[in-house]
């Protein structure tokens, strides 16, 4: 016989612990303990709080239940596991979990939902802490005060148009923010526009651009005096230097009606030039895909005002296509699907659910959020150019399009042909997290996938990824999504996705908000007037008129602040506070993660002194590890 002691510690966050009786059983290869009492009514008074039991059991020792959780030393797949006991409460546990997150269609050619659309009905289990609940308490008074000062100030409720740029500025917060301040000064500036399209929170949609579109009728004496001399624009094409943002994705999308008319929304086209000096410059602009004498080519030749209010129809494009696309749909709506199927299909006891629940953290709870508050009829998606359908008809668009090249960054950024374009920033960071995280999941996967047959036979996992090509990308097997592994170097890739999604990419879109979106002018959800259909007609005026109004401004500003927001319980990428692997191979890979990570974040932070404005999004440090805001 042989006796142990157990101990039992709460979390160090505010409110850690159960109001559950926990007891526990010991499994040996000869008997198997008495059902012990582990904690008592309280544990959950304070954080770090202790409990200790002595139980005594027949030698080596292969399992240990926790009722209502089994916990063993090693992770394990379901064909590996002998004990009856445990095959019984890995069904147990996937059928509770089977029934708690049931997947629920939001609309027609959409990824499927979490079911559940009360935030007051979320399952504690899925829930913020209490710490975070607390702290969202007080950014909501915060977000009140400053929502009192839009209104002293005039902002709240006004239909009016601004009479000037500067008048834009009267939000005392706005200064706060240096990056905002900067895009303030230079938002109307060719280099910085294009330095956006690379660093901004959108840097999916340029393209090498090696043929023009058949819709884009640009000719060599339009863009001469935009090239270096001597040169012509084929030529510049043959030698990767041009470049093209094209937004077809947006033709013919439902607008929001106002006043009985529906809003303007361009489907622009916009060709860049890398210059000798390195600088990547908008030389050609078609606020449309239907060429005509209404649809005119503006060049940076025009009038100022014309060539302003192009680029910031441009911006009104790539703005909503960051919003819908790159941040909801991508991000947050695919998060989720990730993470309903590891809660549905993966037991607390498998790899690659200890490996991935990190990276799932309160992505469930801020997404049924964000589906109450920010998009739908009268909120604040609803409210942009787009309107509730335009934004829904978007995200079916965005949804057929979708491949697993797109999804897995270093196909992504050869197919888009854009290796070698210097002072990518996003694309060099990003790159470098990609393989950081594809080195750590490859060597966590293979330790407990030893060959491909053991990632076929793994029942559970098979059922994990067809449940996300199901109804994360509604079977389309033209995405390239698989729904099926039957190597580890397909599993690692899978992995290495999901896990990237969930945090870098989370991060590139949604910290650069407030930074990019909160001047408007520089970033409109929503434009008052339709695009111009002649040149030389344009005003300054006519561009404030063409902007939003006094109280669109105020809430999306508000809205986009608090959407950029670090809460006090943030785990930065590649922490993991609870301890869930134990095998000491396992615990050394997290080490030499987060090793890799840090040694990143030296590099960025040394780069960026450099910089006269530092790219600091993909900072290791500045990534959640999880989709929670």
């Amino acid at each position: 016989m042989a006796e142990y002691t157990l101990e039992v510690t709460t979390g160090s966050m505010l409110q850690a612990g159960t109001f559950d009786n926990l007891y526990v059983t010991l499994i040996g290869t000869e008997r198997q303990s008495e059902r012990t009492q582990l904690t008592s009514f309280g544990l959950d008074e304070k954080t770090g709080k202790v409990s200790c039991k002595t139980v005594i059991i027949a030698i080596c020792i292969y399992l240990i239940f926790i009722h209502p959780w089994a916990v063993i030393h090693t992770a394990t797949k379901a064909f590996e596991d002998l004990h009856p006991r445990l095959v019984d409460q890995r069904k147990k546990e996937l059928v509770k979990q089977k029934l708690m997150y049931k997947w629920d269609k939001y609309a027609e050619g959409l990824s499927y939902i979490l079911n559940i659309d009360d935030p007051k009905a979320i399952p504690v289990e899925i829930s913020f802490s209490f710490s975070r609940a607390f702290d969202a308490i007080n950014k909501n008074n915060f977000a009140l005060s400053r929502s009192a000062e839009l209104e002293l100030k005039g902002l709240k409720d006004s239909t009016e148009h601004f009479e000037s740029f500067e008048a834009m500025k009267v939000v005392s917060w706005f200064k706060k923010a240096p990056v905002s301040e900067y895009v303030s000064e230079h938002w109307e500036d060719d280099d910085f526009f294009g330095y956006q399209i690379l660093n901004g929170a959108t840097p999916f949609m340029i393209k090498r651009c090696s043929k023009l579109p058949s819709n884009f009728p640009v000719t060599e004496e339009m863009v001469k005096p935009f090239l270096a001399n001597g040169v012509s624009l084929t030529e510049e094409m043959k030698k990767g230097n041009i470049f093209i943002n094209d937004y077809k994705i947006m033709d013919g999308l439902p607008t929001r009606v106002i006043d009985g008319k529906p809003v303007a929304l361009t489907a622009a086209l916009c060709l860049l030039y890398l210059n000798p000096e390195k600088k990547l410059l908008p030389i050609t602009i078609q606020l449309g895909q239907q060429p005509s004498e209404e649809t005119p080519i503006f060049l940076p030749s025009d009038l100022k005002s014309d060539w302003l209010l192009a680029k910031i129809y441009v911006r009104n494009a790539d703005t909503l296509y960051n919003q819908v696309i790159s941040h909801l749909q991508n991000t947050h709506l695919l998060a989720e699907v990730f993470t309903m199927a590891t809660l549905r299909n993966l037991p607390m006891i498998h790899p690659l659910h200890k490996l991935l629940i990190p990276h799932h953290r309160y992505t469930l709870h801020i997404n049924i959020l964000a589906r109450a508050r920010l998009y739908g009829p009268g909120r604040l998606f609803g409210n942009t150019s787009l309107g509730a359908d335009g934004v829904t008809e978007l995200m079916k668009r965005g949804l057929s399009e979708m491949t697993y090249t797109s999804l897995c960054l270093p196909e992504n950024i050869a197919a888009r042909g854009l290796e070698s374009i210097p002072d990518f920033y996003y694309r060099d960071d990003a790159l470098r997290l990609w393989s950081i995280t594809n080195s750590f999941v490859k060597a966590m996967v293979a330790y407990y996938y030893p060959s491909d047959s053991e990632v076929s036979a793994d029942s559970e996992l098979q059922e994990w990824i067809n449940e996300i090509f199901y109804y994360g990308f509604l079977g389309n097997s033209d995405s390239g999504i698989p729904s099926s592994f039957q190597t580890v170097a397909e599993l690692i890739k899978f992995v290495t996705m999901v896990i990237f999604t969930s945090s870098v990419q989370h991060a590139a879109v949604g910290s650069a908000q407030f930074d990019f979106l909160g001047w408007t002018p520089n970033a409109p959800l929503l434009l008052f007037q339709a695009p111009p259909t002649t040149k030389g007609q344009s005003s300054m005026e006519a561009i404030l008129a063409t902007l939003p109004n006094k109280s669109f401004v105020g809430v999306v500003m508000s809205n986009v602040w608090q959407l950029s927001r670090k809460y006090s319980d943030f785990v930065p990428l590649g922490t993991y506070p609870e301890q869930r692997f134990e095998e000491p191979a396992a615990l050394q890979m997290i080490e030499d993660f987060q090793a890799e990570l840090s040694s990143l974040s030296v590099a960025i932070n040394k780069r960026n002194s450099e910089l006269e404005l530092p790219y600091t999004y993909l900072n290791p440090k500045e990534i959640e590890n999880s989709v929670t805001i």
